[in-house]
């Protein structure tokens, strides 16, 4: 039975974007890998408390998932989770200014990288706890199915979670009442310092969705064409009522599990060959070589995507930090 569920996942193809869409695509790609640059070097610079984890690398899983979604539709993200706000509709200048602690920011500057929450754009937060917003979403996902409105919840998480008992047993809820929810690992082959092959059993992680019968499927995940079209025939599935799925998709952060981290368990040349996989060059080689944008379009994008991540930072620097009254702000008794 499991690899005949592994097989319907992989079978239909998903027609390709049009030359508008794909734009898009490569512009919140570019939005997210620009905006991580700043803010590893913003937290260089002594400008962010505390630690960040950059997403740089993994773009491509982010769009490719929340490019599908509608506003009502519900995200959970993890530790390493600016590229999900962003993909999901975050505000730029909102989310840099609770990165580097201001007052204008999502939580007026207190909760920083790791426990952003945006209600109105359908983001049930990022989170520090391992495997954190599984649970979450599929709550979310409970609350859709009775609803009745065809709303679908995304989790995103770390290779990491694999292991966590808390992923097993919340498949098992899902796959028993056929909720609408997606699960995807961003598998970047390493929790925190360690790699996969080193603590995590089994010769394929997909294993863990198919012995709860849930369809599932490996997808490269530095290409956001892929990605997309897996994450179609999945929820397409979840809000025709088919459950959960679940997806593998195998990617490459580019920088350490924080941004203070040296990266000495990596191999060099491993992360070069990595490197010629970037979502965001070959998603530009792709448009360039189907005809639909050119190499000044292109950069053109980027340079507009630029002016959008510094107007942000701007804005960041000049608002206050946050007062002592605001403490309780948003806090129920």
């Amino acid at each position: 039975m499991a690899k005949s569920l592994q097989m319907a996942t992989a079978s239909s193809a998903q027609p390709l974007p049009s030359a508008e869409e794909a734009l898009r695509l490569l512009r919140c790609m570019q939005l997210i890998r620009t905006f991580e640059e700043r803010v590893r070097n913003l937290y260089s610079g002594g400008a962010i408390p505390g630690l960040v984890h950059l997403c740089a690398g993994q773009e491509a899983v982010a769009v490719g998932v929340c490019c599908l979604l509608g506003a009502d539709d519900i995200i959970a993200s993890n530790h390493r989770g600016h590229g999900h706000c962003l993909a999901k509709g975050a505000d730029v200048a909102r989310l840099m200014a609770e990165v580097m602690g201001r007052r204008t920011g999502y939580g007026l500057g207190r909760s920083g990288t790791l426990h952003i929450f945006d209600a109105a754009n359908g983001n049930l937060g990022t989170t520090g706890i391992v495997g954190g917003g599984i649970p979450l979403a599929a709550g979310a996902a409970l609350s859709a199915k009775r609803r009745g409105r065809g709303q679908v919840a995304v989790t995103f998480f770390g290779d990491g979670a694999l292991n966590q008992g808390l992923l097993f047993e919340v498949m098992n809820m899902a796959a028993i009442w056929r909720l609408p929810v997606l699960f995807v690992c961003e598998n970047n082959g390493f929790g925190e310092f360690t790699a996969i092959e080193d603590v995590t059993a089994g010769p394929d992680p997909i294993a863990r969705g198919l012995v709860f019968g849930i369809p599932s499927e490996t997808v490269d995940g530095m290409d956001v064409l892929a990605v997309r079209t897996a994450a179609q025939r999945a929820l397409e599935r979840a809000r025709g009522g088919g459950g959960p799925s679940f997806l593998v998709c195998n990617t490459y952060r580019y920088g350490g599990h924080h941004v203070g981290d040296k990266q000495d368990y990596k191999d060099d040349a491993d992360a070069k060959a990595w490197r010629l996989k970037d979502p965001i060059e070959r998603l530009g080689r792709w448009l360039q070589d189907s005809s639909m944008a050119t190499a000044i379009t292109i950069a053109a994008l980027k340079h507009d995507v630029d002016e959008e991540v510094n107007a942000a930072i701007d804005l960041a620097k000049a608002a206050p930090f946050p007062a002592a009254d605001d403490l309780g702000t948003h806090l129920h008794a």
